[in-house]
Parts: C-alpha cells; sequence; structure tokens
C-alpha cells in the first residue's frame, strides 16, 4: 500500500471524484479514512456488531455505485454518509423487526440527506463525535434522552414519538429542542467547530 501517497492527502470532495471515476483505491481510501466511525455509529443503533458490519458494507457498496449522487453544495460528505450510514441501519432494524424483506433503497436515497425533517446537520456531527455523546446524553432529562433515542437512533417521527409516549407533538419538538441545544454546547466545548447554528 505504499503507493498512496496522492490519496493519502487527498480530501473528502477530491475522493469522491476518483471513486466516481470508478477508482478502487480512493474507495479504499475512503474507506479507510471511515471505518471506524461509521462502524461505531452504525454498531450504536443496529446493537450487533455483525449487522454494523452488514450496514458499513451496504454503505460503501452504495459508495462505489452512486458516487455521482453526491452534491457538495447540499452537505459535507461525512454527514451525508452519516445519514445514508443512518437510514440503511433503520431500514435493517425495521426488516429484522418485522421479519419482511424490503427492498433495498435505490440511488435517489443517496440524494436525499435529510430524513423526515429532523437529522440535522449538526446532529450528525454530534453522533460522530462517540462516546463524549455518551457522556452528554447522560446529563439530559430522562424525557430528553427518550425523545433523542426514538428519533436519533430508532427512526421514528416526531409524530410518531408523540404518540408513542402520549404527549403532544408540541411537547416532542420543545424537548428535541432543548435536548439539541444543550448537546451543542458541549460540541463547543470539544472544539470541533467554530460556529453551531440554532
Amino acid at each position: 500500500m505504499g503507493g498512496l501517497g496522492l490519496y493519502d492527502v487527498a480530501d473528502d470532495g477530491q475522493l469522491m471524484e476518483l471513486i466516481r471515476q470508478k477508482d478502487p483505491a480512493a474507495l479504499e481510501m475512503l474507506y479507510d479514512r471511515y471505518e471506524g466511525m461509521i462502524y461505531s455509529f452504525a454498531y450504536r443503533i443496529v446493537k450487533d456488531s455483525m449487522a454494523a458490519e452488514e450496514v458499513m458494507q451496504e454503505l460503501f457498496m452504495r459508495i462505489w455505485k452512486n458516487a455521482e449522487q453526491y452534491d457538495s453544495g447540499r452537505g459535507k460528505l461525512s454527514t451525508w454518509m452519516f445519514t445514508v450510514t443512518r437510514n440503511i441501519a433503520i431500514d435493517q432494524l425495521r426488516k429484522k423487526n418485522s421479519g419482511v424483506p424490503q427492498q433495498p433503497a435505490g440511488s435517489e436515497e443517496l440524494q436525499e440527506i435529510r430524513d423526515t425533517g429532523t437529522m440535522t446537520e449538526d446532529m450528525v456531527e454530534l453522533m460522530m463525535v462517540g462516546e463524549q455523546v455518551r457522556e452528554a446524553l447522560q446529563e439530559l432529562s430522562r424525557d430528553q434522552q427518550q425523545v433523542v433515542d426514538l428519533i436519533y437512533y430508532q427512526g421514528l417521527t416526531q409524530q410518531e414519538v408523540a404518540i408513542r409516549v402520549a404527549v403532544p407533538l408540541g411537547t416532542v419538538k420543545s424537548r428535541v429542542r432543548l435536548a439539541m441545544k444543550q448537546l451543542q454546547k458541549r460540541l463547543i466545548h470539544w472544539g470541533r467547530r467554530d460556529h453551531v447554528h440554532d
């Protein structure tokens, strides 16, 4: 692997351009760069090592087949990758829980980096931080922890959460907003970004 110097210094956008040209070394470099984070993120959702591995493999297969669907103008590659990973993982959970095979999502899903209007770029970046997020989640109220888990890790919409926990939709939205503000304060302290939008 000594000949990968060019790829080592390539940024994510350059790697994606090479992957669009079906350059396997670029895909391998992207895999090496994100493998650990993608696996631990997927594992947090599916809670099974084999399933997390499958989610990760599915993500990179989709990237290889549909790299042209990524639009850098709609968000960072890491955000897009983690959002697609979450969608794959939640699809897998639903399939497992229902016992009904589902059609794998097509390339059009790769264009949609928003999921039910609740998966914000800030939240994806928070999830990527890993252990620190777990610590921060412990500081939230029980109610806030519940809505974050149901929405971001189990894939429910805010409306579905309101029904599940038997509270008004406005209350769910308020809990999500308060939880996000608290988590974003922690994110600033970790120095991951220079600014965080409300």
